[in-house]
Formats: C-alpha cells, sequence, structure tokens
C-alpha cells in the first residue's frame, strides 16, 4: 500500500514559548471562565457565539442557542473538559463537565421513547429545537449520531459513574431512530437533511445525497458494536461500500455551506474508515482511509503565510469559503494521528510524517490566540471571506473575532493530548 505522506516543507514546530499543553489549557480557561452559566442547576453555556470576552453575540444564528447540537456541541465540550480534567487531576473541573453531561441527559434535549435529539434550546425563550435555524422543520441524522458518538466515548470515560448507562441508552436510542427511520437513498447514502419523520428534506440541497455527516451514522454503528450494544455489522458494510464505490461522499458537513469536498470530510473519513477497518477487517477501507482521504485531506493545506496572516500549516474549509476554521483543524489533526496508528507498524516513514503534520497544525492553531481570557478564534479568514468587521482589530485578512465555545474554541484539546501524552 503506498502512503499519503504529508511533506515536511510546511513543518511548524510549536512555540517554545507558548506549546501545544498552554494552547489546550488557554482554550479550556476560556470557555469554563467566560462562556459558562446555570440551567435548572447544570452548567450550559451561555451562548454558542462569543466575543473574546465570552460575551453572547445575540445577532448570529448561534448566539441565542446551546445545547448539545452541532453548532453547540455541548456533549462534545464535556468531554474535551473530562479528558483535560483527567489530565491535569482538577476535580472541579471534573465536576462542572458531570454538570454539562447531566444538561444534555436531563433537560429536555432527547425524546427518551423514541431517541430523537433535539439539538438547541434557545436561550431567551427556553424552546427547544431540531437545528440551528431554530425550526424543527429538518435535522441533520449524521450530526445527531456524532452527539451519539460523543455519548459513547464520554462513558468510556466513566465507568464507575451512573451517567455511563444513560450515555449508552441514549446513544443506543439515537442509533435506533436513525436505523427504523431513515431510508437510505438510491446511492446507498444517508439524506444530509431529513423531517421529524425521517424523510428526506430539501432535495434541492446541492449535496442532499453526499454529505460526508452520513459518516457519522456509519461512526455510531460501528461504536456500539464494538462495545457489544448492537450488532450493525452488515449495515456498516453496506452504507461503507457505497461510499467506496462512490468514490467517495466528502460533501460540506457544516449545515450551511454546499460544497462537494470539505476538509473536514475527508478527516472524519479517515478516522470512520480505521474504525471500521479495525472492527471488519477490511484492508480496501484502511487503504481508502491512508490513501484517498488522507490525500484529499492534504490538499487543503496551506503552506505558507497568506495575506500577512498567520495560516502556514492550516487547511481551509473548502473552495467556495476558504477561511480556516479550526474545528475543522482539530478534526484534522486527528486523523493524522490516527493515521500514524495505523502505519505505525509497517510503514514508520508515513507514520512519523503523519505525526509531524498533526503536531504542524495544532502549531498553527496555537498562534490564534487572543486577548487575556485565552479566547480561541473559530477560523482564521485570510481572504476576508467573512468580512473585515468582523475581524481580530479590524484588520482586513485576519481572524475572526468570534468562536463557538465548545466547538472551535475546545476541539484542540484531544489531539493535543493523544500527541503529547500518546495512550
Amino acid at each position: 500500500m503506498r502512503a499519503s505522506i504529508p511533506t515536511d516543507e510546511i513543518w511548524l514546530p510549536p512555540d517554545p514559548a507558548y506549546g501545544l499543553l498552554q494552547s489546550a489549557a488557554d482554550s479550556v480557561r476560556f470557555a469554563v471562565g467566560r462562556c459558562l452559566t446555570q440551567y435548572q442547576g447544570h452548567a450550559c453555556a451561555t451562548s454558542s457565539f462569543v466575543d473574546p470576552t465570552g460575551q453572547a453575540m445575540a445577532w448570529h444564528d448561534f448566539g441565542l442557542i446551546e445545547g448539545p447540537g452541532w453548532a453547540a456541541n455541548a456533549l462534545g465540550g464535556a468531554y474535551e473538559l473530562l479528558l483535560w480534567a483527567d489530565h491535569t487531576g482538577d476535580d472541579a473541573l471534573r465536576q462542572t463537565a458531570l454538570s454539562l453531561v447531566d444538561h444534555v441527559l436531563e433537560d429536555a434535549f432527547l425524546e427518551w421513547s423514541t431517541g430523537l435529539l433535539y439539538g438547541y434550546r434557545k436561550t431567551d425563550t427556553d424552546e427547544r429545537f431540531l437545528n440551528y435555524e431554530r425550526t424543527n422543520a429538518w435535522l441533520c441524522p449524521g450530526s445527531m449520531a456524532r452527539v451519539g458518538c460523543q455519548m459513547l466515548w464520554t462513558a468510556d470515560l466513566l465507568p464507575n459513574d451512573r451517567r455511563a448507562a444513560r450515555l449508552r441508552e441514549a446513544a443506543q436510542g439515537i442509533e435506533d431512530w436513525i436505523a427504523t427511520r431513515v431510508t437510505p437513498l438510491s446511492n446507498g447514502w444517508y439524506p444530509r437533511r431529513v423531517s421529524p419523520q425521517g424523510q428526506p428534506y430539501r432535495t434541492d440541497d446541492p449535496i442532499y445525497d453526499h454529505s460526508g455527516d452520513g459518516l457519522f451514522a456509519v461512526a455510531l454503528m460501528a461504536a456500539l458494536t464494538e462495545r457489544g450494544l448492537v450488532d450493525r455489522r452488515q449495515a456498516v458494510r453496506q452504507r461503507l461500500e457505497a461510499f467506496i464505490d462512490a468514490g467517495g461522499y466528502c460533501g460540506s458537513i457544516n449545515h450551511d455551506t454546499y460544497d462537494d469536498h470539505e476538509c473536514v470530510a475527508y478527516a472524519v473519513a479517515c478516522r470512520v474508515l480505521l474504525q471500521c477497518d479495525r472492527l471488519l477487517d477490511r484492508p480496501d477501507w484502511r487503504s481508502y482511509a491512508l490513501e484517498r482521504a488522507l490525500s484529499g485531506l492534504l490538499s487543503f493545506q496551506m503552506a505558507e503565510d497568506r495575506n500577512g496572516v498567520a495560516t502556514r500549516g492550516l487547511l481551509y474549509m473548502e473552495d467556495s469559503w476558504d477561511t480556516a476554521y479550526l474545528w475543522e483543524n482539530a478534526e484534522a489533526a486527528l486523523a493524522f494521528i490516527e493515521a500514524a496508528q495505523a502505519w505505525s507498524a509497517t510503514a514508520p516513514q508515513a507514520a512519523a510524517a503523519c505525526t509531524r503534520t498533526a503536531q504542524t497544525i495544532l502549531a498553527a492553531i496555537a498562534r490564534h490566540h487572543y486577548g487575556p481570557w485565552g479566547f480561541l478564534t473559530e477560523g482564521v479568514d485570510w481572504n476576508n471571506h467573512v468580512g473585515q468587521q468582523h475581524h481580530i482589530d479590524g484588520a482586513l485578512f485576519g481572524a475572526i473575532q468570534y468562536t463557538e465555545p465548545f466547538l472551535n474554541n475546545l476541539h484542540v484539546v484531544e489531539p493535543t493530548l493523544r500527541l503529547v501524552s500518546p495512550g
């Protein structure tokens, strides 16, 4: 098998005065110190879109919502905080993370009888919604499955905690809702959006039948099967064989973009194909992950600082929206870390190159904390796509002066810990 070996020409060593662990620590400090409040006795985010002081940006679609959905990422944030609490031995932080878990489990996001997940709470009206547009007309089943995966990962960190069983039950409910209500399309893949009944929604969406979001549904089936909670081997085979036969479904995972190729979709493809190869021993899936998916991912990486902005090592999102968003970059770092693990026994040169690339991405991310509170920008707008009025210090080209505290700001924790403290 030929490795997709990243080039060392982009290599960006961490700043010795500001290491990767300090970057992760600052992201945690910002999320916990500036972006939390209480809801019915549980910790929750004040907003899913904040400025460098933690103030909610009410004018934005994400500004007055919070919850476990894609943009808000409450459970993903709790998972990252638990990882950091375990690393640092910080029991107070651990209790905060557990309170966030309780918020997702107990505060009316889950329809326990069916498994349906309401991803968002509107903070000013206390309404629950299926999507970030604050309607119940549609939801993304793949993104709901992503929350199910987060539930299983979090349960794995809580072996002796009462919450673990409820998290697994909720994850099974989500997967059952998808399995019983969402019929794959004629191309063998999941629709990007569905109605609350599971029917395809908005088939005029340019990527309604080939979004990378569907990979999360496969990941959830595989994760439940790995843990002996269900057996979805046949469904995993069917979906990934359709994926491979089509040459990959890597359209936009982000709900508000519409490209056929998105960098984070290639990162997720790499990770899910490697996960499913470990489950079902499919060298063809492993080959696709390490050749096609990694090659596609590398095509988005920038080799230089552009327009006077620190972009070297970062990956831009997609051709129609070329900002470098940091949750996607953190996911890319995870993909390269897992590729390095897959190559370690047979191709040490490729493994080492993938590890260096993951480190380069995290070092590039670490260049974009701003202000005294640890704020990490949501994205680096090197080509002024978002607009100068939304940049730090009003720069024509530069970092965006907002972030999603549990998504873009916190997602660096896991890849940092896996790189710096493997095992």
